[in-house]
């Protein structure tokens, strides 16, 4: 085995890059394009129909927001509020948030590490195929006029089938557990990609901060999601046949729902922090020049994050009337986290503190979430203490809190992301003017959104609540509430301008606009189906800035068999998974429609559990085990 080159990444120009060219290409076609399952067409998916759902439940915001902007207002009905609440709060959560931030990684830790695509491209695709089609049977429900209205939460016996006898909340169970299950699917792809498919020389200390963000977030996922899934299947049990896990006068027990969806929904937030906390770190380290300070701390930081995250759950819970003690410790766990979330903020304050950076747009989102965040954390250690958070529970403070923490710790890092990737995901440059105003907007507008939801609380505003009376004094914070939230969405307005004005100019931004020094910027913008023509090999964290010898190549066994294989076949090289030593040439399946129809039949049998109809559910099942042996089919083998 020679050695890996003593520092930097080289690329070579001799495989023949048109063999490479045929191997990668995709399909003609619709049928082509349908049966993509390269990681940047997948990820590219991911991304824009994760965006296409926040905007929509950004609208639904306004809705509730128009609704409460005066005392007694009749724009929305209850029911109908209900209905907004609940599908707001379910969309931002599990159909933007968590599948935008995979569908980043999906597109750009492949790149990262220097793989030309993931482990297993056809579980990739049907992972996004399965989140499409979960979020559209969820959204489906206002066909019917079914549309879920018991809360994004889905606390019991609410949701039970005594107080929820219709299809509204099965909508949501159905919908849900799909998504959840494609993101499991996501998160072990990524495991894979990172244990046993980094270039050369890429150790574990050597991973750049995302992918180190993105693998914490895809173990935490493997813990998190299948409770809640457990949880979901338990509950539609108990409506569609009549088990009794939550059922009291049965010996079920509703709290049991609380604790399995908050076992859930705590990592959760952090499952959506942590990608945010890596994308600050590349805007800040691609606007410095230079890599983030007390870099082996902050990813030390963020293991600890993932571990401690598990232990916060019934913070959530300290109104449910559990014994003080056990509430003691959650509490401590609650505290205990703050510090390795200060570590990575002073790591961020520490790296920019010597000056000389650029003002990029995407470091101006960044900056905007530590402000944002740091608040939101602030707000979080006041609501983990038991007697400050029985005065607060379920008052707008909460609302107000976890805004600031869920849209300061991950919608402005994908804002981040966004202009700082956008360039070499389409290859077309973006107006600065634009992104620094839509910064703006979206910065002032927020806070004046949610900034007034604390006072509320501390006057004594419920939340989840459609209306209020005049004589309560809630009405002027309302109404500044109201107005912060159009602001936000006309700087949320202006980046979709921003992207369709980058679209129609098609204006080049170049292969590295920004100076990364990261290996997705070894490629053009947008990357070529392979990723790279020669294998990179890496000796630092930071490649691109260090190169020594851009004419070096290898020499090893393997290294013809990778780059210039003798049939038209796809294929990967894996590495040893803690120092990255290669190991074998792996070939990667391509072009496959399985992905797509099992997805497709998995929904066709949920919709015919959703409407007890005993032939759809079969027929279903029966199309999910063909498209199961169609997939598995041996093929030809190169």
């Amino acid at each position: 085995m020679s050695e890996v080159p003593p520092q930097g990444v080289v690329r070579d120009e001799t495989p023949d890059q048109d063999m490479l060219t045929r191997s990668w290409a995709r399909h003609p076609g619709v049928l082509g394009w349908l049966g993509q399952c390269n990681h940047k067409a997948v990820g590219k998916r991911f991304v824009v129909t994760a965006f296409v759902f926040f905007l929509i439940g950004g609208i639904l915001a306004l809705l509730m927001r128009v609704q409460l902007g005066v005392p007694e207002a009749g724009f929305l009905g209850p029911e109908a509020y209900n209905a907004a609440f609940t599908m707001h709060g379910s969309i931002m959560m599990f159909l933007f948030a968590v599948p935008i931030l995979e569908g980043l990684a999906i597109y750009f830790v492949p790149l990262m590490v220097g793989a030309r695509d993931m482990p297993m491209p056809r579980l990739n695709a049907f992972g996004y195929w399965a989140y499409l089609f979960g979020g559209l049977f969820l959204l489906s429900s206002a066909l019917v006029g079914a549309v879920p209205d018991r809360g994004w939460f889905a606390y019991v016996p609410l949701t039970g089938p005594e107080f929820s006898p219709g299809d509204n909340m099965d909508f949501w169970l159905l919908g849900v557990t799909f998504v959840e299950i494609s993101g499991i699917v996501a998160a072990i792809e990524i495991i894979v990609l990172i244990a046993r498919f980094r270039a050369p020389g890429m150790s574990l200390s050597r991973m750049p901060i995302f992918a180190w963000t993105a693998l914490v977030t895809s173990l935490m996922i493997l813990f998190a999601f299948p409770p809640l899934v457990a949880g979901s299947v338990m509950l539609e049990l108990d409506r569609k046949i009549g088990t009794a896990f939550y059922d009291p006068a049965l010996g079920g027990n509703p709290l049991l729902w609380q604790h399995v969806f908050w076992y859930f929904g705590h990592p959760e937030v952090y499952i959506q922090l942590l990608p945010g906390v890596g994308i600050v770190a590349t805007a800040i380290e691609t606007a410095t020049k230079r890599s983030l300070v007390g870099r082996t701390l902050a990813i030390a930081s963020i293991v600890a994050i993932g571990i401690l995250s598990f232990g916060l759950w019934v913070h959530h819970m300290f109104a449910a009337g559990l014994p003080t003690l056990g509430m003691s410790f959650f509490t401590a766990a609650s505290f205990m986290i703050t510090v390795p979330t200060g570590v990575l903020i002073f790591s961020f304050i520490a790296t920019l503190w010597p000056g000389g950076f650029r003002w990029t747009p995407a470091l101006l989102w960044s900056m905007g979430f530590v402000v944002i965040f740091v608040l939101g954390g602030i707000t979080g250690v006041m609501v983990a203490s038991v007697p400050f958070n029985w005065q607060i529970h379920d008052t707008f403070f909460v609302v107000g809190h976890f805004h600031y923490v869920l849209i300061g710790g991950v919608v402005f890092p994908i804002f981040a992301a966004l202009h700082h990737w956008l360039p070499k995901l389409t290859g077309w440059a973006f107006s600065r003017s634009l992104a620094v105003w839509s910064f703006w907007l979206t910065f002032i507008g927020f806070n004046v959104t949610f900034f007034p939801h604390h006072q509320l609380g501390f006057m004594g505003m419920p939340r989840r609540v459609y209306t209020y009376p005049e004589q309560f004094g809630w009405g002027p914070l309302n109404l500044l509430s109201t107005v912060g939230a159009f602001v936000t969405a006309l700087g949320v307005l202006l980046f979709v301008v921003s992207v369709a004005m980058a679209a129609v100019r098609r204006e080049p931004a170049g292969d590295d606009p920004w100076g990364g020094g990261t290996l997705e910027w070894a490629t053009t913008s947008p990357p070529p189906g392979y990723n790279f023509a020669t294998i990179p090999a890496v000796r630092s964290a930071t490649p691109l800035w260090d190169t020594a010898d851009p004419s070096y190549r290898s020499g090893e066994p393997w290294q013809d068999e990778y780059e210039n294989p003798d049939e038209l076949v796809r294929v990967g090289l894996a590495t040893t998974g803690l120092d990255a030593i290669p190991e074998q040439v792996v070939v990667l399946p391509g072009h496959s429609l399985w992905p797509l129809l099992l997805a497709l039949f998995i929904a066709v049998a949920l919709f015919g559990l959703l409407i007890d109809s005993g032939l759809i559910m079969v027929l279903g099942v029966l199309a999910c085990v063909a498209s199961g042996i169609g997939w598995l089919w041996p093929g030809r083998k190169p």
